[in-house]
């Protein structure tokens, strides 16, 4: 912008300068573009240059991706006011932030932005990956990840195969089926044209932060393959931008743990209906927790529960079978440490039991839900049922009657009003319910 001086006035030299520092403050600070005249919305945008660190946008091709950036720099994603600090951005330091989300700048929807691990991991790798390349710390993440025999790989590989993600941490990709890869190349969200099992149409940059993605953490992968859409039990993928994945809003289960005895008989229903769902499904995959903790599941304004974080969700196929990962000692490479986790040596498919996750639930989370809520006979059987699911020793064929007993005990519990609005007013009209 040319400043013009006005007839009959004079601005001394450092008043020149304080002008140009004004309008630059005026340039870094962050408002509602519908606050502001026309003329000043593009300099409120250019806030967004301080955003692209904070993003990991500088980061990019070693990102998650760039297909909601555009709703960043347009001011459609909006962090909660009480985040922002003066410079226009939220303390980089927490591992996810509310937010708010428009389609048309009328109507807003609450949703989380999130990293796959936190600011500190995400450091640490980037000098891993510096280092493994004898390269200053500040060296280009991107072109030491490409150079890399992994990737040289994935470049010539027409389809995405077991051998391609042996020795990556996530419990995902620790037996992967074909079926289960192709669905993956079919379905990812960030490139221009999916829905093919082969990568034709995947450039180098996607099949980079396909790897990388895969490599952190696998759970946007999750989201975008099994959307809740189709029945699943995931919150909704709407995009990524840098390193930060956006989905849907849910509480975190915790914050329930308090709930009336109606809510927590619901919750832990709907919980226990989940597992089973995750045990058995129409796709025959059998999905597996390696460890649960509150945070994990969430709660959707309608009452609705959902998985919140898939990052420790394993999967089976048990339709094809599983390729286990033989070998993966051997695959080991720097996309195997990017989470931190690289000498962690996960179970083999064969030895997870189907009451894995049902145990975990049954030891760690329900009693935390459920305990004393209920008159003494009920909370006598709803105890008693929770100490069997949760036995470690008891074979799966009683643990499994234990959780459906469970469920039987649960059911009457819950009641049939508005606050739980996913199942409101079907509920007056179905026994199911």
């Amino acid at each position: 912008m040319e400043l013009q001086q006005l007839p009959g006035t004079a601005i001394p030299p450092l008043g020149w300068l304080t002008l140009l520092l004004w309008f630059s403050a005026r340039s870094c600070a962050v408002s509602s573009p519908a606050s502001l005249a026309p003329s000043l919305v593009s300099q409120v945008r250019t806030s967004y240059n301080f955003g692209r660190t904070f993003l990991g946008l500088d980061k990019c091709n070693a990102c998650i991706g760039t297909s909601i950036c555009k709703k960043f720099f347009k001011e459609e994603i909006r962090f909660d006011n009480g985040l922002i600090s003066h410079l226009g951005l939220p303390p980089d330091y927490l591992p996810s932030y509310p937010a708010n989300y428009s389609d048309d700048s009328k109507t807003w929807r609450p949703v989380e932005i999130s990293r796959l691990v936190s600011k500190r991991q995400n450091e640490i790798s980037d000098r891993q990956i510096c280092a493994s390349a004898a390269a200053p710390k500040t060296c280009s993440i991107e072109r030491v990840l490409r150079k890399t025999e992994r990737f040289q790989k994935w470049l010539q590989a027409k389809r995405l195969t077991p051998d391609l993600v042996q020795g990556l941490p996530s419990p995902f990709l620790r037996c992967p089926s074909q079926r289960l890869l192709d669905r993956v190349v079919r379905r990812y969200a960030e490139v221009a044209d999916a829905g093919s099992i082969f990568m034709d149409h995947f450039t180098d940059r996607d099949k980079l932060r396909l790897l990388y993605t895969l490599a952190v953490n696998a759970h946007p992968i999750l989201l975008q393959i099994f959307p809740g859409a189709e029945g699943w039990p995931l919150p909704k993928y709407l995009g990524a931008c840098g390193r930060f994945l956006i989905s849907t809003s849910t509480s975190p289960l915790q914050e329930f743990y308090s709930a009336p005895p109606d809510q927590a008989a619901d919750l832990a229903y709907q919980l226990l209906g989940i597992l089973e769902s995750l045990r058995s499904n129409d796709l025959n995959y059998f999905f597996y927790f390696t460890h649960v903790d509150a945070g994990m599941f969430g709660i959707f304004n309608n009452g609705h529960l959902f998985i919140r974080d898939a990052s420790a969700l394993g999967v089976i196929d048990k339709q094809e079978g599983s390729q286990a990962a033989s070998g993966s000692r051997t695959n080991k490479d720097i996309f195997s440490c990017l989470a931190g986790g690289c000498q962690a040596e996960l179970p083999t498919c064969d030895t997870i039991p189907e009451t894995q996750s049902l145990r975990l639930v049954c030891r760690q989370l329900l009693p935390q839900l459920l305990q004393g809520k209920f008159p003494g006979p009920v909370q006598q059987e709803i105890d008693r049922a929770l100490a069997e699911c949760g036995e470690s020793a008891l074979p799966e064929p009683p643990v499994l009657r234990a959780a459906s007993g469970l469920r039987d005990l649960l059911r009457p519990l819950r009641t049939c009003d508005p606050r739980f609005a996913y199942r409101y007013p079907d509920c007056k009209y179905d026994d199911k319910f």
